[in-house]
């Protein structure tokens, strides 16, 4: 077998997250093929054939992000439009609008979503299983290179967004065969979940089993619970992570996302039970949710719960950058408590990275930079202003540094950003066909929301 050997060479500092957290200025990294060889200060290549050098210089280097809660599929076509004091009619119109999207919108659409979201250093996402057709959007993935997990979003109960509802039965076959054809599809890139919607609208029978299946294929599963702490919404009065223990909806393969507002009680299960949660600060920030105040972020750590990060849609938090919501996740905790060593930069970036890899079992191949692991790798460009001036890259990069200067991503010792510009696609012709598909999409739909400012 042909072997492909990429070297990285004398980037200012590499952040490595490993187990020492190690940064290494003057830095360089060997790939070979879709693995890191070797990450060290010099590294001897004399007795290796090497296809190609990177030049790293003024760069700083770091795993790639992990973005563990991102709708892609649908929010991009009509990102924008709702205005501010929507109210409940806000998601009644999203799923209204992604009901109507045909297959051929749903790729494009997902493809400037990933787009977005290599150009800005994340490497692997999970779409909790809002994309109706899968199998014309792995077009989309396979193109782009992006690492990511989904799966089928399943409701077993009436509810008004428009959601496929399944019987019990169908729910399972439909979630076996979904695995059963995608896990480890695109060279092991893809991972096929259980995704249920949420405990409002999936029972709790049908949790429990829907965990059972994904331990028989040795999957993960997840879940949205957009309102923790509370009773449960059908009047048992138990809190919603309770409620998932004793349906059995809990362990090391499960990862909640949201979660706001947990109790004590909840976070204990959730230590217990080893069960993983993605929070999504850019999404309760922009909804007035009171992250600071009621996502306890630093108690779950003490606890030791696994905690990754997220954005959730391009329509609902608006933004994508796991860049800004590490630095939402930095900041929030500290103005809520005033006291800021809490969620220090290390711990933020940590949530971008390993900790987001964990909290998607998926330590083991990704969220650092060692030898054996997957070689996703970012390279920030550190000769721009938001950079300057650069003595503890950590501190810059959660506080000052953004998406904006990531000039180079790798997937699987792949470049797919050079130089700033996807390798993929053409950007512009993709941006100006998903702006055609959401003026359609509003048009069909007698979906309209003017700016409240005249435009002329």
């Amino acid at each position: 077998m042909q072997v492909n050997r990429i070297l990285i060479k004398d980037a200012a500092y590499v952040i490595t997250m490993d187990e020492k957290r190690r940064i290494i200025s003057g830095g360089s990294i060997l790939i070979e093929n879709d693995r890191i060889a070797a990450v060290d200060k010099t590294i001897d290549v004399s007795q290796v054939d090497v296809d190609s050098v990177i030049e790293a210089k003024d760069m700083v280097i770091t795993p790639g992000f992990i973005n563990g809660h991102c709708h892609i599929s649908y929010a991009h076509a009509t990102r924008g439009i709702f205005p501010d004091d929507l109210g409940d009619d806000y998601l009644v119109n999203v799923f209204r609008l992604q009901d109507s999207m045909t297959a051929d919108e749903e790729l494009w659409t997902s493809l400037l979503a990933i787009t977005e979201l290599l150009s800005y250093g994340t490497t692997t996402i999970m779409d909790p299983g809002s994309t109706k057709s899968v199998d014309v959007c792995l077009d989309a993935y396979e193109r782009s290179g992006i690492r990511m997990i989904t799966g089928v979003q399943l409701t077993d109960t009436g509810n008004p967004y428009r959601m496929t509802v399944y019987s019990h039965d169908q729910a399972l076959r439909v979630t076996e065969s979904f695995i059963s054809q995608y896990n480890g599809a695109l060279d092991g890139r893809l991972y096929a979940w259980a995704m249920p919607f949420s405990p409002e609208y999936v029972a709790g029978e049908l949790l429990g089993e829907l965990k059972v299946l994904s331990d028989q294929f040795n999957v993960g599963c997840t879940l949205h619970v957009n309102k923790a702490g509370s009773s449960m919404p059908d009047g048992i009065d138990e809190p919603p992570i309770i409620a998932l223990e004793r349906y059995g909806f809990v362990g090391s393969n499960v990862t909640l996302a949201h979660c706001v507002g947990l109790s004590d009680e909840e976070i204990n299960c959730l230590a217990s039970t080893n069960t993983a949660l993605i929070t999504c600060p850019t999404n309760v920030v922009k909804n007035g949710g009171g992250y600071g105040q009621n996502f306890p972020l630093a108690e779950l750590i003490k606890a030791k719960v696994r905690v990754g990060i997220g954005t959730d849609a391009g329509n609902n938090s608006n933004l994508l950058e796991t860049n800004r919501a590490m630095y939402l996740a930095a900041v929030l905790i500290k103005d809520a408590t005033g006291d800021p060593a809490q969620i220090p930069a290390e711990k933020a970036l940590e949530l971008a990275t390993i900790d987001g890899a964990k909290a998607l079992g998926l330590e083991s191949q990704i969220g650092s930079l060692e030898v054996g692991k997957k070689a996703d790798i970012v390279m920030y460009d550190t000769l721009r202003p938001e950079w300057q001036s650069l003595f503890n890259p950590v501190n810059s990069l959660v506080y000052n540094a953004d998406g904006r200067s990531v000039k180079t991503v790798l997937v699987d010792g792949r470049v797919l950003i050079e130089d700033y510009v996807p390798r993929f696609v053409d950007t512009e012709k993709l941006i100006r066909r998903v702006q055609a598909f959401g003026s359609d999409m509003m048009k069909r739909n007698n979906v309209s929301f003017p700016p409240k400012w005249p435009m002329i």
